[in-house]
């Protein structure tokens, strides 16, 4: 490992590169089919509901095997989960174009599809957050959040108009083939890499529960972890329920499809700018001022998207939405992940994403239904309202307010 005082450039850190390429290419795939797969739901079933349930399919798996998948990362050879994950979900996706193909797509194989890829989701990202420390210097951790962020973010604003152009131009199927194409660039990249994702495996195997417990003490034993955790929950809450609020609102002031992934591309060059000032940001303001503000940015940002007048005001106020998120990630992100130990990488890192991500079926699945039964700006105002709750708990919460810099917390 580089040593602390004087690490390698990221850009010259090969494998850290080819890591990071290819999650930004299989990122490139899937906003692709993102915007597609409610689109594709509501153009066969003409209900919200049935598009927000595929949402939240698509998140479900983290509440079911978050636990005992963080355990069994910390065993097995995390390279090797992240690559059979990767050709798993260029499967099951790559389906979907040949039901097509065949004129046999039915909603249930659709929601088959989105529970097999979130499920495998699962395995291949707590592997690869659990590898990251190996991968890059625990100094670096933020740098390389950032250059996640950022090109998640360029993902984020070419993906979503390239699947819509992709889907009204070359056919409904063919976003689809473009995410299976994805997953197939990342399983290369993967299999390019010549560091290893985990130090030298423990000999001796506990029982599963007694692993998992051991992650569950180690998370709970650290307040601000632990309330980062169940506020990451309450952030992804309303992210999951985001696509579809933005997507029958601006149905409702006359955008077609071709104007949705204007939006949420206008929502991605938000998500690039966070990116950009992300690690700057890190360094220039201590924990407590960071979080709390980010809370409070997003909260009107959301709220705001009931009063645009037009669809191009959503995809500002989307934007300026977004541009808090990976501040927000760069922060946390980094913190917690370089306070924990790397034998206990994906047990912790599991416990953590089953609070942060258990709220998203919840979010996508309540969002469909609010919005058919009471419309999107009731929608819009309640999850808004969760946000500025958050923001006001962040503010008064001392954990927050007086976390040490990561300097002193390692120390």
């Amino acid at each position: 490992m580089c040593r602390m005082s004087t690490p390698a450039p990221l850009r010259r850190n090969r494998d850290f590169m080819l890591l990071w390429s290819g999650q930004v290419v299989s990122t490139l795939g899937s906003m692709t089919s993102h915007v597609i797969y409610p689109l594709l739901i509501l153009a066969l079933t003409d209900s919200p509901t049935a598009a927000g349930l595929a949402g939240a399919l698509r998140f479900v798996p983290y509440m079911i095997f978050s636990l005992p998948v963080g355990a069994l990362i910390d065993r097995w050879d995390r390279k090797r989960v992240m690559v059979f994950s990767d050709l798993g979900r260029a499967v099951a996706v790559g389906s979907i174009p040949v039901a097509m193909a065949l004129d046999m797509l039915t909603l249930a194989q659709v929601y088959i599809v989105c529970f097999i890829e979130g499920s495998l989701f699962v395995f291949f990202n707590i592997a690869e957050v659990a590898a990251l420390p190996r991968v890059v210097p625990r100094p670096q951790l933020p740098e390389a959040t950032a250059f996640n962020e950022a090109g998640f973010g360029v993902a984020g604003i070419v993906g979503p108009p390239l699947g819509t152009f992709l889907y009204q131009a070359l056919g409904r199927g063919m976003p689809f083939v473009g995410n299976a194409i994805s997953y197939l660039i990342s399983f290369a990249t993967l299999m390019a890499i010549k560091t290893r994702f985990q130090g030298e495996a423990v000999a001796t195997r506990r029982d599963l529960r007694a692993e998992i417990a051991e992650g569950l003490r180690w998370l709970w034993s650290k307040p601000l972890i632990r309330v980062m955790a169940f506020v990451t929950g309450g952030f992804n809450l309303v992210s999951a329920a985001m696509p579809l609020a933005i997507i029958v609102l601006a149905k409702e002031l006359g955008a077609g499809d071709a104007e949705i992934g204007v939006i949420f591309s206008i929502g991605g060059a938000g998500g690039i700018l966070g990116s950009i000032v992300g690690g700057r940001i890190q360094r220039r303001f201590s924990f407590g001022q960071v979080i709390p503000a980010t809370f409070w940015i997003a909260a009107f940002a959301f709220t705001l998207i009931v009063a645009a007048p037009g669809f191009i005001w959503i995809g500002v106020f989307a934007a300026a939405y977004f541009f808090v998120g990976p501040i927000y990630n760069v922060v946390q992100f980094s913190y917690r992940v370089a306070l924990i130990p790397d034998a206990l990488q994906g047990r912790v890192n599991s416990v953590f994403r089953l609070l942060a991500f258990g709220f998203m079926p919840l979010g996508a699945a309540i969002s469909g239904v609010v919005i058919e039964h009471l419309g999107v700006r009731v929608a819009v105002l309640l999850f808004g309202g969760c946000l500025f709750l958050i923001a006001m708990h962040t503010s008064m919460n001392r954990h927050v307010r007086e976390a040490l810099p990561i300097e002193r917390a390692l120390a």
